[in-house]
């Protein structure tokens, strides 16, 4: 095979270099990723250079500015945790048993992408791109919620519209994030919290105190 230059490279050679690129932007990406979650949430490429040990050079090879390097962590932390979001069960059972089982896994999943989810709200003012991927995301919860609860939802407009909206706030890892963090409950507080309001909007014959 032939190179730009009209040089002869060996295939086990181009091989070995498209692995090492491969490691490398991954290692970079990874740095990202765990500057993040120490609190960095706009961590600068020579930041991520010396975290992850690959050159300065290496990492705009990788990425083209600091917003593509935050949108790409992004999305590879979201494909790593997508798992987490599945909802056991399903949409199959009593209503609170699927609400229990939506709870918990709308809070793992954002105790595995808060720092992330942080980092992409303070970029996305100046980055289309990492909007866009927000936007995404906040679809693709609403979506799930829906699924979830469709039975529950199945009411006239606009008691139908107004209700989804309402729960669908609430379920955003933004809100959850706002309970956390500014609001200082703890995980066990706002899951109970979430629950409990998921409830009260979705079951209109249930009572807390029951």
């Amino acid at each position: 095979m032939l190179s730009d230059a009209g040089e002869l490279i060996d295939e086990h050679d181009l091989d070995g270099r498209t692995a090492r690129r491969d490691r490398n932007r991954v290692a970079v990406l990874d740095a990202v990723l765990e500057l993040f979650s120490e609190g960095d949430l706009r961590p600068s490429p020579e930041r991520v250079a010396a975290r992850s040990g690959v050159s300065l050079r290496s990492v705009y090879r990788y990425v083209a500015d600091r917003g593509d390097l935050i949108r790409a962590a992004v999305d590879r932390h979201l494909e790593r945790v997508q798992p987490l979001f599945v909802i056991d069960g399903g949409d199959d059972g009593t209503i609170a048993v699927r609400v229990e089982n939506f709870v918990r896994a709308r809070m793992r999943g954002y105790e595995a992408i808060a720092a992330t989810a942080r980092a992409s709200r303070l970029s996305a003012g100046t980055n289309d791109l990492i909007r866009d991927q927000l936007d995404r995301a906040r679809r693709l919860f609403g979506a799930q919620l829906e699924q979830q609860f469709a039975s529950e939802l199945a009411l006239p407009e606009p008691q139908r519209r107004a209700v989804l909206a309402a729960a669908d706030a609430l379920t955003q890892i933004e809100t959850i994030d706002l309970y956390r963090v500014h609001r200082g409950y703890s995980s066990t507080e706002t899951h109970a919290l979430l629950v409990t309001a998921l409830r009260t909007l979705l079951d209109p014959t249930w009572r807390g105190d029951r």
